[in-house]
This record gives C-alpha cells, structure tokens and sequence, in this order.
C-alpha cells in the first residue's frame, strides 16, 4: 500500500502567532503517527510572514520530543543558505536524538527573496550551481570513513537517509546520478512533474543507499464532509498563492465564499496551474482524484499538504485522507509508467 506522509509548512494564520503554529505542528505530527502516516517533514522557508519553519532543525527537534515512532525531516533544507557541514552536525544532531527516524531533504532553491537571500548568507557568493558538489560533501560527513579531514560531530558514521527535492529537471537528473530518492514539488510547481519522474527513473543509478528508484510526489489535500466545504476551506490556500505572486505574502487567512469568483482570468489560470496537483472535496471525490492522481504518475509514496486556516478542520482533512488509504482500495491501482 501506497504510503502517506505529511509536508508541513507550519502556518501562521491570520491572528496567530509561531508560538501557536508550533503547537499545532505538534498536534498534526501526534495525530498523524496515530493515523499511519509515514512521515512528517518541514518545509525551510525565510521572511515569510505565513510560514513559521525558518529554523527547520530546531522544530524538527520540537516535533522529535513529542512523537515516537514517525519518521521526521526536512522537505527541505535550502543547502545554498548553508554550509554543507553545519547541517551535518544539524541533522547528525537529530539522528542521535531520534535514532532511525530522520530524513534530510535537499533544494537548491533560497527558500525566501533576494533581499533575505543575501541577509541569510552575508554575501551571495554561495551559488546555487554548486548544489550537486554540496550534496556530496554532505553525504561524505555521514560516512562511516568520510574522506575530508574535517569531521562532523555528531554526524560521521551516522548515514542519515538524503533525499533530493526538485520542481525541475535538474533535481531529477541528480536523484538519479547519485542514486537517492526523489521528492518532486508538485503540490505548487506541478509543470514538469512527468518529464522530472520519467528522466528519474530512466537515468536512476543504485547506490549504497537505494537500489532503484523512488519517487514522492508533494499532492495537497483538501477534504471535508462535503465538496463545498472542502472548496470553501482550500480558499485560504488560494488566497496565499494570490498574495505571494503579486508580491505581498500574507498569514493564513481565513476562508472566503465565493472567492474564485472573485479573481480575474490571469489569477484563476495560475491557481489552476500551480494547484493543478490537489484533490478537494468530500471523501468520495478526494478518494477518485487520489485513485486518479496515482494511477497517473506511478509514485511511490505521496507527501500531503492541506493548507486549511481551521485547525481542527486541518486535522480533520488529514484523518478523511489517512482512511481513504487505509480503507480505500489504493493498493490496486496499475500505475501507467512508461
């Protein structure tokens, strides 16, 4: 059976606080061990006033006290913000702290503007094309005999599982170069998710860490008891999509009746576009675009967002997904891979 995992982006919503949002991560990582979810990552993201995972090891660890058996991770760390040795020691750190159940996520995206860019790194020198030679020195510090003088303590010996995150081709072709798994960012930039897993899969090489492929596609999930309250609660999520691309990102606001109607052309074609990879409705119709969803990608597991202002309607969303997947008949879908 296909599994579920959770993608969080901590939010805060509009008259919250971080302290609040931090809490309510907790609480959706506790009822998603409950609910059979496989993973529970955090998203870095930096200057953005709805989005309270800046600090994404330090959460982690937060998420870490408070559950026992969920596997926890970044999806993803923005390694051009930082030294590759700093999150070895970061994520060598998490590993000894919860043994077993830590996953490290990597993007070459800055995660936030320019302008935060440049104030997270003092400089811009660090560069982007530089992810791939990154990666592996990072990799090299979780060897049992790492080749670098240099040590990561804690870290070395540690193997912490990496993953590469990507919403283009290039991620794809480094997943597959190095032979690790491959997390493609669907849930907002779903344009070249085919081509990205068809290039994956083609050209994946087995490594020490993973002999064949493996894909995880991000999939956001709006449910509720009914299609129209579900297409009532996605609306804060609209709303944030809106507000980012014109260049005023927001909390999360509360839900709006009636908003599509409300947008003009250029705004609902880019919603369709970037949340061209949801289901939202009741548990009937999320459970046929799930079905739907998988059977046209092939994935090999699903990592669910559901961006939902109410947070007891969030976790209600995530409970109807979890038995959908436990009840559902997902298990014999015949994927249409090439």
């Amino acid at each position: 059976m296909i599994p579920f995992s959770i993608l969080d982006l901590a939010p805060i919503t509009e008259g919250s606080d971080a302290a609040e949002s931090f809490r309510r991560s907790l609480d959706l990582a506790q009822h998603g061990e409950r609910w059979g979810y496989h993973r529970f990552w955090l998203a870095e993201h930096h200057g953005m006033p709805g989005i309270a995972s800046a600090a994404t090891a330090v959460l982690i660890a937060h998420v870490g006290n408070g559950t026992s058996t969920i596997r926890l991770g970044a999806g993803g760390i923005m390694l051009p913000n930082h030294s590759p040795l700093v999150i070895a020691e970061q994520f060598g750190t998490l590993e000894s702290l919860f043994p077993g159940r830590i996953d490290l996520g990597l993007g070459r995206a800055p995660g936030s503007d320019h302008a935060t860019a440049r104030a997270l790194r003092r400089n811009l020198a660090s560069d982007a094309d530089e992810f791939p030679q990154d990666v592996v020195e990072l990799m090299d510090y979780f060897a049992d005999a790492p080749r670098r003088h240099v040590r990561a303590v804690p870290g070395a010996g540690l193997k912490v599982p990496v993953w590469i995150l990507g919403s283009s081709l290039f991620g794809a072709q480094l997943a597959a170069m190095l032979g690790l798994p491959y997390a493609f960012a669907s849930h907002f930039a779903p344009q070249m998710m085919m081509q990205a897993i068809e290039i994956y899969r083609a050209s994946f090489r087995p490594s020490a860490q993973l002999d064949k492929p493996y894909v995880m596609l991000g999939f956001n999930v709006f449910a509720a008891e009914t299609d129209a309250e579900a297409q009532w609660r996605a609306t804060s999520m609209q709303q944030a999509f809106v507000n980012l691309r014109s260049g005023h990102p927001t909390r999360l606001k509360p839900p709006v009746e009636g908003y599509l109607d409300l947008l003009g052309p250029g705004e609902r074609g880019m919603l369709d576009g970037v949340l061209s990879c949801s289901a939202i409705g009741s548990p009937e119709t999320v459970e046929r675009q799930l079905r739907d969803f998988i059977a046209r990608t092939g994935a090999d597991e699903l990592m669910i967002t559901s961006q939902i202002y109410d947070h007891a309607a969030r976790l209600r969303s995530y409970e109807i997904a979890a038995e959908i997947r436990r009840n559902g008949d997902l298990a014999n879908i015949q994927p249409a891979r090439p």
